[in-house]
């Protein structure tokens, strides 16, 4: 809490600004609802007084650790925005007073260039909204030394918003990951390995308000349980987007055992897949997601040609999004040290696709050949039990 010119001015509150929620129409309570709740799981620990929301923006009134709770805020999707702000009383003195305190904290922080924008929705407000950035940017210049006015390039912008309840003033603004909320697009599986790509895959999925259900399939003693490990610290990270994460580990060494000693060496890759396809809408139906998720990209390696994905994905009914289809590598590695699971990913422990890697393996996979590959691989009770087996791991 801060006095200044014998105004008090309270800066515990957050406002936060969400994106393409406000184009959902009839559905966009429902989002913003939606969105309000996330919030408010992401600061659970945080004692936060109240919430409240008008069109496009969402105001977080806490007592307690701004800078916190503010990037705890810049992982729930759905939101493009959170700044630290103050608000004042519908009267100019009081607006002058909060921009004044404001932009004293840029200073501290080494800024010396400024400029104010001023929305006004609230029309009932005396003064347009030219009028107020000239008034506050005058009263700045006689308030704080050091600072100057540069309209073009200025290292900080004041943003004041006029509305009905009360003005906001604000100049820092930490961006949001965007998309909706976590929760409003359904369900899905994602097969995810120890990787950079799947756990990409599951972020962009999540993006778009898609609750995902990690699998992971665990060939001890061909993997260590370190991969395992690796794979747990993983989902830590993601569940910082969602708030908390349903990890099925999988038994899979008896499948690829059996897989390794009967099937042919050059579509063993794809065989494998096809199992773990299986297994993965197995968990699908237990938990009613209504897809499959993978960190396939066209062309990466063998198993990902359009024939082996046509040959991968055939043996399942539910539909399979690859959200890194059209990336390449860089692209996906700039997000996976974007979204802070890179150097994770890239820790020495091999996952169970290393595993009895064919010499030669076949690109160009022909269905009909792979289902007769099959035909004596296929261990229903191999598949049931690794599904019976599967070890759950809560993470939030």
């Amino acid at each position: 809490m801060f006095f200044c010119e014998d105004v008090i001015v309270v800066p515990e509150l957050i406002l936060a600004r969400y994106g393409e929620i406000g184009l959902k129409g009839r559905n966009r309570r429902a989002f913003e609802e939606k969105l309000i709740l996330n919030m408010q799981a992401a600061l659970t620990d945080f004692a936060v007084e109240r919430i409240e929301r008008e069109y496009g923006r969402i105001y977080i009134y806490l007592n307690g650790d701004m800078e916190a709770a503010c990037q705890r805020l810049t992982r729930v999707f759905g939101l493009v925005g959170v700044s630290p702000t103050l608000s004042a009383d519908l009267n100019l003195p009081q607006i002058k007073t909060a921009a004044v305190v404001a932009l004293k904290e840029a200073r501290q922080e080494g800024y010396t260039t400024f400029k104010v924008e001023t929305r006004r929705p609230n029309k009932s407000f005396l003064l347009k909204s030219p009028e107020v950035s000239r008034e506050l940017g005058a009263h700045i210049l006689r308030s704080v030394s050091g600072l100057s006015v540069d309209v073009h390039q200025p290292q900080v912008t004041l943003q004041v918003e006029i509305r009905e309840r009360a003005a906001y003033i604000y100049w820092r603004s930490l961006p949001g990951p965007g998309g909706l909320p976590i929760g409003v697009s359904g369900r899905v599986v994602l097969l995810l390995s120890g990787g950079i790509d799947s756990p990409v895959a599951g972020w962009m999925t999540m993006k778009r308000g898609v609750e995902v259900i990690p699998v992971y399939f665990h060939s001890f003693p061909f993997t260590s349980d370190r991969a395992k490990e690796k794979v747990v610290d993983l989902c830590r990270v993601l569940a910082r987007y969602s708030g908390s994460i349903k990890l099925y580990v999988i038994p899979f060494t008896e499948i690829q055992k059996k897989l390794h000693k009967d099937g042919p060496d050059e579509l063993l890759t794809i065989l494998m897949r096809r199992m773990m396809m299986r297994i993965a809408e197995q968990i699908a139906q237990k938990e009613k997601a209504i897809a499959l998720v993978t960190g396939e990209s066209v062309g990466q390696v063998a198993s990902q040609t359009l024939p082996s994905l046509a040959a991968t994905g055939a043996v399942v009914t539910l539909p399979i999004l690859r959200p890194l289809v059209a990336l390449d590598k860089e692209e996906i590695i700039s997000r996976a040290i974007h979204i802070g699971t890179y150097d994770i990913s890239i820790r020495p422990y091999e996952d169970c696709c290393t595993v009895f890697v064919p010499r030669h393996p076949q690109t160009r996979p022909i269905l009909t050949k792979v289902e007769k590959a099959e035909q004596d691989l296929i261990a229903t009770e191999l598949l049931e039990r690794a599904v019976q087996e599967a070890e759950i791991i809560s993470i939030t």
